[in-house]
Parts: C-alpha cells; structure tokens; sequence
C-alpha cells in the first residue's frame, strides 16, 4: 500500500557540523514528533544502553538436509492429506510479502516462492494458506504447528538454528540504513543521539545496538512501522537489510538508503526442528528440493529480477548449503 509522505512544517532546524576531533559531537535536538501521534501499536522506546547487543554468529552454520529421491507423498503425506500448505508471512513487507490493495491478494517475492513449493507438493500453486506471524511469535507458530513454514527474511543465524531448522538460503541482504533524502545522515556515525527504528528480534537491531551505543531504538513489530515512524519523525533512521528497505523507498520517494552495508545475512525458510513432536524431515528436504529446481529452471531468476531489479543490484541464486549425512 504507497503511503502519503506527511512533510511537517516544524520549526526546528537539525544542525550537524564536520569535527576533525575524536570527541563526539553533542547529541542533536531530535526533530518533535507531529502532535498527539501515538507511536505504532506495540512499539516501545528502548534508551541508549540500556540493552546488551545479542552476537550474531553466521559462522559454523548447520548445513540443510539435501533433497533425496522421494516423491512429495512419501515427504509430507500430513500436508498432502490436509489439501494446502500453511505458510507463515509477514503481510507488510513491500517487495516481499504485502497485500495489494487493488488486487486484494498477497504478492511479493516470498510470496511467489511459497507457492512455487506448494506447486511442488500439488501440482498447483494455489493448495495455499497464508497466516501472518511477526518477528516476535514466528517460532512459537512453527513449535504449536499453527504453520508449516515461516518465510519472512528471516536471517540464518546459529542461535536461530537451535530453535529451529532452516532451508538452504534462498535470498542475501545488506544491512543498511535509511533515511530522509533531506537528512544530514550519511552514515552510522550521524546516528549519535538519534533514534532509530528497528524491528523486534531482528539482527538489524543487535547491529544497531553494536554500531551506534549512544541512539535510542524505537522497537516495532514489523518493517511497515518504522516507515509510518520515520514519517511521523517518531524516527530519524531505520536500520534493517536493504531487501527490506527498497521496499520501503519504493513507497516513499522522500527517503534514501546510505551507507555501507553493515553486516550480510542469508535468509532461510524456518521449519520445526525434527523431533519427537515435529516429523518435519520430509518436509525440509521437499522445500529444499523447489528452491534447487527454481535455481535451476530460471524460476528464482525471473522472480528476482520482477520485484528488486529497479531496486538492488543484480543477485544470482545463492549456493547451496548441506550438511554431510551418513550414507
């Protein structure tokens, strides 16, 4: 959905001057937020310091179980008997994963690859089910089985990998910053005393509690929010991959992405581990088995360069990444 950029008319001019010094310049006065504006529904304000970054380990990744030679009734009969798949998105990522509002349908990149695993298991993209989940329950609706599948750039991480199993990548993002083409922010090191939009549990906000200690965050549960924050001069900045923040700037023509990029992340498609709960080998190995063949076929390709080549420089399919088994 493009939304309307609210230009504000406030009297408070943010002034930041070149310093040779290494002494850190003074916290700038943050621009006020428009009158009686509340802050997105379940946002918090999180001060400076006052939260240790989390370490992000994408080192010494578990590898994926690699497709076999089963049929897609051998892998998930469950799935098959029940007619759909049940894919967990989020419904506000521009480019992504969003409603169109005119079509009154989800679409986006993770979208068209979700139904390219259900056209898989049935012969037809449409034995669908999309539910949304946030970046703070995702987990909890693969572990109840609310979910088969969770697809919503979700980074592969170590720590992610104990809490769940992962497809092999399907998608890379750069963590970036973006901000008001009016800004005077060109990089990390202009946030000082600034806030910061990030969304909960992500990797984007570890990176910014890391990279710039001396900024508030303001935590939301989904990358839409802080383009309504940054809006609402509730935020001066969001940091989050840049697969996110194109969607972002294709919606409003008044922001920018600077900045090198501050970390890499593969996204995976998150599965319940297998266990005595989850028999959800199959089901990894099915998943595993559409993204090679979309890799293959120019599926992946096509999908790619429909909805980020405007945006981000050209991406190829990511290689794939196995764990060795037991013959």
């Amino acid at each position: 959905m493009h939304l309307s950029r609210i230009i504000a008319t406030l009297g408070c001019t943010l002034i930041i001057s070149a310093c040779a010094q290494p002494t850190p310049l003074p916290a700038p006065t943050p621009a006020p937020s428009l009158p009686y504006t509340p802050l997105p529904q379940g946002a918090v304000i999180e001060k400076a310091g006052t939260k240790a970054p989390r370490t992000i380990v994408d080192t010494e990744l578990l590898g994926s179980l690699a497709p076999d030679d089963k049929t897609p009734e051998e892998r998930v009969p469950h799935i098959i008997e029940r007619g759909r798949l049940i894919v967990g998105v989020d419904q506000s990522q521009n480019l992504l994963s969003f409603r169109d509002t005119a079509a009154g349908e989800l679409q986006g990149f993770e979208i068209d690859l979700a139904k390219e695993i259900a056209r898989d298991i049935f012969g037809d993209p449409n034995h669908i089910e999309f539910r949304f989940v946030d970046s703070a329950n995702w987990v909890a609706s693969l572990e109840s089985k609310t979910i088969d599948i969770a697809i919503r750039t979700i980074s592969i991480t170590r720590h992610r990998q104990d809490q769940v199993s992962f497809s092999t990548p399907y998608l890379a993002g750069n963590t970036r910053i973006l901000t008001d083409k009016s800004s005077l922010i060109k990089e990390i090191g202009d946030l000082h005393g600034r806030t910061i939009c990030v969304t909960n549990k992500s990797t984007g906000a570890d990176i910014a509690r890391r990279q710039a200690p001396t900024s508030d965050l303001l935590v939301v549960r989904n990358s839409a929010d802080c383009l309504i924050a940054l809006q609402q001069n509730q935020a001066n900045a969001v940091i989050t991959d840049d697969t996110i923040l194109s969607g972002i700037a294709a919606q409003d023509p008044f922001t920018t992405i600077i900045g090198k990029s501050l970390n890499t992340d593969n996204y995976g498609i998150a599965i319940a581990k297998p266990g005595h709960r989850h028999h959800t080998d199959g089901l990894i190995r099915q998943v595993n088995a559409t993204l090679e063949r979309t890799y293959t076929d120019g599926t992946w390709q096509k999908t790619y360069n429909h909805w980020f080549g405007n945006y981000l420089p050209n991406q190829t399919p990511p290689a794939t990444k196995y764990r060795t088994e037991p013959k």
